[in-house]
């Protein structure tokens, strides 16, 4: 298990608050900026704003639909530990499920939560963290999902509202080109990809919408020992399971970013392209 060292008298520690919307949302598309931040001695907060209750179960030996969202929030705290991130918290919101079907429709689900509610949660957690990066989900939600679009929206209209100095806001991007490359590295390999040829058009972030692109190759092996922990989500004979580990491995190494320039006249500098 990583913990956090001491930062060198000379280096600013930065405070970083991560607000995805499930548990192993953090891992696929920040998990080695996240284990880098750590081992450089920074301040670690992970939120995550629902249960991940209606998500596949990969095995039904590790959980059931009335026990996923605990099993769940286990993976996380386990996933984090390896991450090296102790302070995790949960907003508690039922999963709202995928785009048009009928959990989206739940009262508790984050989806059909009180917009002011949560952004007083998250505001309070502005206030109480102070942060200095705060990572979360892009406006597309990768593929559309309702609860990382909906976290998205929230936490932009918590940080649109601040009146003092705000965070650099770094969105978590999926390039159309990557699912486009990864539906033909599939396809090639004989391996049925998770999204048909014709979602390409409707998946993922604009290419262009991208500014900081991460080489995190140094830390793909803790993103991956992380994510491994999310045992109901990962399943060993899907797709990406299916992939040869040295070009899953290659698709690890890489993540992408964009940096949200403030509306209220400051500037903010890619921080991310020179970590101490």
């Amino acid at each position: 298990m990583a913990t956090n060292p001491k930062k060198p008298d000379n280096i600013r520690q930065l405070s970083v608050l991560s607000i995805f919307a499930h548990p192993d949302d953090e891992a696929f598309g920040s998990g080695g900026t996240l284990a880098e931040l750590v081992r450089k001695g920074h301040k670690m907060t992970t939120v995550c704003a629902t249960n991940g209750d209606v998500g596949e179960i990969s095995d039904p030996s590790l959980a059931t639909p009335e026990n996923l969202w605990q099993v769940r929030q286990d993976e996380l705290l386990k996933a984090m530990a390896v991450t090296g991130i102790s302070d995790v918290r949960f907003l508690g919101y039922r999963d709202s499920g995928m785009d048009g079907t009928p959990d989206n429709d739940n009262p508790a689900s984050l989806f059909q939560a009180d917009p002011a509610k949560v952004e007083g949660e998250i505001s309070a957690l502005m206030e109480e963290l102070k942060p200095d990066i705060v990572f979360t989900h892009d406006p597309t939600g990768g593929y559309g999902h309702p609860d990382h679009v909906t976290v998205y929206q929230r936490t932009t209209a918590v940080i649109e509202a601040m009146t003092g100095k705000r965070p650099h806001v770094y969105h978590i991007c999926f390039p159309k080109k990557n699912f486009a490359r990864l539906w033909q590295d599939m396809t090639d390999a004989g391996i049925t990809p998770p999204f048909a040829k014709e979602q390409l058009n409707d998946i993922g972030s604009p290419d262009d919408y991208v500014t900081t692109v991460r080489d995190v190759s140094d830390y793909v092996d803790i993103k991956n020992e992380s994510l491994s922990c999310h045992r109901t989500q990962v399943d060993p004979n899907g797709p990406f399971g299916a992939m040869a580990p040295d070009t899953l491995t290659a698709w690890m190494s890489t993540e992408y970013f964009y940096l949200v320039q403030p509306t209220n006249g400051e500037t903010h500098e890619d921080i991310l392209l020179d970590l101490d």
